[in-house]
């Protein structure tokens, strides 16, 4: 077996787990599932029939991924964030064949407690905040917070908000890739979206309060 999962866990078959995988205690692998490599699913989590989970997941305590939703690689799911996928449930009607996709894409983060309604994307590398209720699409790279959400701004692959210089670019503090936004979009200039993050920005140099004390 080339994942490990605790004694506790439950994984029906038939699914699909990747290499170096990881599955802590009391979680539910529910039938074709597809799960990528290196992932990480914390205690009591939930994984539903027919849900795709790419590479380098990490899926925190408490967090059900219901069928309809559909993970990237590199997305971290915060503490009891919640996952939906059907906007007008009722326990009287069956709904299975209606369930409303919600895709997640690479490198984005759900913080703790925040809500995603379905039917909506999470942008590439978007920053959610705890306790968030997401009822729209976010753009890439975008910082979403509230109830419901609002964008307050940009940030970095590496998490950190960015304001424009007097260029009109977005520096990210701690590897000092430029960002540009047009149209409404923000792109980074230094590294392209889906390329894998270069080795030697993967390992945080310093933590968000200090970039936050460096910019008061």
């Amino acid at each position: 077996m080339s994942y490990t999962a605790h004694a506790t866990a439950i994984i029906d078959q038939p699914c699909e787990i990747g290499e170096g995988t990881r599955i802590w205690h009391f979680a539910h692998i529910c039938a074709r599932a597809r799960i990528g490599r290196h992932c990480v699913f914390g205690q009591n989590t939930m994984v539903a029939e027919d849900v795709q989970i790419g590479d380098n997941v990490k899926v925190q305590n408490n967090v059900a991924i219901y069928s309809g939703v559909e993970i990237e690689d590199d997305v971290f799911l915060g503490p009891s964030c919640v996952l939906t996928n059907i906007s007008n449930p009722r326990s009287q009607v069956v709904r299975k064949h209606l369930y409303e996709k919600t895709l997640i894409r690479r490198g984005a983060s759900i913080g703790a407690n925040a809500t995603i309604v379905c039917g909506t994307t999470i942008g590439r590398y978007a920053l959610i905040g705890a306790g968030a209720v997401i009822t729209k699409d976010v753009p890439d790279y975008a910082l979403m917070t509230g109830v419901p959400a609002r964008q307050k701004g940009w940030v970095s692959r590496h998490g950190h908000p960015m304001k424009a210089d007097t260029k009109g670019e977005f520096v990210c503090p701690e590897t000092g890739w430029i960002y540009n936004e047009e149209n409404g979009q923000l792109r980074c200039r230094d590294c392209a979206e889906d390329a894998p993050l270069p080795k030697q920005f993967s390992e945080g140099r310093e933590g968000f309060q200090h970039f936050k004390k460096a910019r008061s």
